[in-house]
């Protein structure tokens, strides 16, 4: 079976005749990548070709920031938003009239792969919580809900209706097979907004995008690290279909969600604290998941990026294991 198809079969419950997708969603940190150099890894590889060395399957990301070319620089001459004169200054630098222009070479050149079911073709956008926390700053962006409601409404209005733009322009290269809106809205205990924030400042927003999303048939995800489980309900309201990372180390137990929600998409799970801790340790993890991959809905990958505290060796082994197991949970 072709990687593009099973990828989606798998996401949607439906049946595989071979394995799970193997993936990582998430490159390896430069810690972690310059150690395995050292190690033997060859110097010369990126990031996508990094995955097809390893024996993963084909899958690019391509995150539509919302930025022309000198909003960095002026975000360092003028810092952050403290009202609306700023936003209105700051947005002459934001939402580029041709938002695919840096990305249409790599897509168009990417088309015939994905046509043939080579490669999964994945599509990130800055999410309702994360876009307003860049241009506040982390402090001011939970002050602006109580001190900026109305600016705060407006912000992510516009950043909708950019997304819809670009989730329009986006297609008519191609139709990428699932999304993420990155949001990073919980941490280890938990949101880090209450419910009644994101029903008023972000709900909204998503019920606009999101039917565009499915009109064009891609699978809708929120990336948010952390523990999200309080928070599934809400994204599930806004019709998001996904979630990833589920980071065990903030408590996430993928298979309590699967219980609690037994329809919800999910990718990660897969603790990265054990793999450095040797065959038994990494098995125990994938025997933790294997109800799970069995259920399907759910493709296993690493819970965030690789640690430098992982050998090449150790991420061989890893490796070795999760193909075993992404076998058997279709075999089984």
């Amino acid at each position: 079976m072709k990687n593009r198809e099973r990828f989606v079969r798998v996401l949607n419950f439906q049946k595989v005749d071979d394995r799970l997708p193997m993936i990582e969603w998430a490159d390896w940190w430069e810690k972690t990548l310059e150690r395995w150099r050292e190690e033997g890894l060859p110097t010369e590889l990126g990031g996508g070709e990094l995955r097809e060395y390893f024996g993963l399957d084909m899958l690019r990301q391509f995150w539509i920031r919302p930025f022309q070319p000198d909003y960095y620089r002026l975000r360092q001459k003028y810092g952050d938003v403290k009202g609306e004169e700023d936003y209105k200054r700051i947005k002459e630098y934001l939402f580029p009239e041709d938002p695919l222009e840096p990305f249409r070479e790599a897509l168009l050149s990417y088309k015939q792969l994905h046509e043939d079911g080579e490669m999964v073709i994945w599509m990130t956008l800055n999410g309702f919580f994360w876009h307003p926390r860049d241009l506040f700053g982390i402090e001011g962006h939970f002050y602006a809900f109580y001190d900026y409601p109305e600016l705060m409404h407006q912000i992510n209005q516009d950043l909708t209706e950019y997304h819809i733009r670009v989730v329009e322009e986006f297609c008519k290269i191609l139709k990428p097979d699932f999304m993420t809106f990155a949001e990073d809205m919980s941490y280890n205990h938990g949101p880090m907004l209450s419910y009644d924030l994101f029903r008023e400042f972000l709900l909204p927003y998503y019920k606009q995008i999101v039917p565009v999303l499915k009109k064009h048939g891609i699978i809708p995800f929120v990336d948010t690290d952390g523990n999200l489980e309080e928070m599934i309900p809400w994204l599930l309201e806004a019709g998001i279909e996904g979630v990833l990372p589920l980071e065990r180390q903030s408590g996430v137990d993928v298979v309590r969600i699967r219980e609690n929600y037994p329809h919800l998409k999910m990718i990660g799970g897969y603790d990265k604290m054990v793999m450095n801790r040797g065959e038994e340790a990494m098995r125990r993890e994938f025997e933790r998941l294997l109800p799970v991959m069995k259920s399907g809905g759910f493709i296993p990958s690493c819970d965030h990026q690789t640690p430098p505290a992982v050998s090449l060796e150790d991420y061989h082994l890893y490796l070795q294991l999760y193909r075993e197991y992404v076998e058997k949970a279709v075999r089984e």
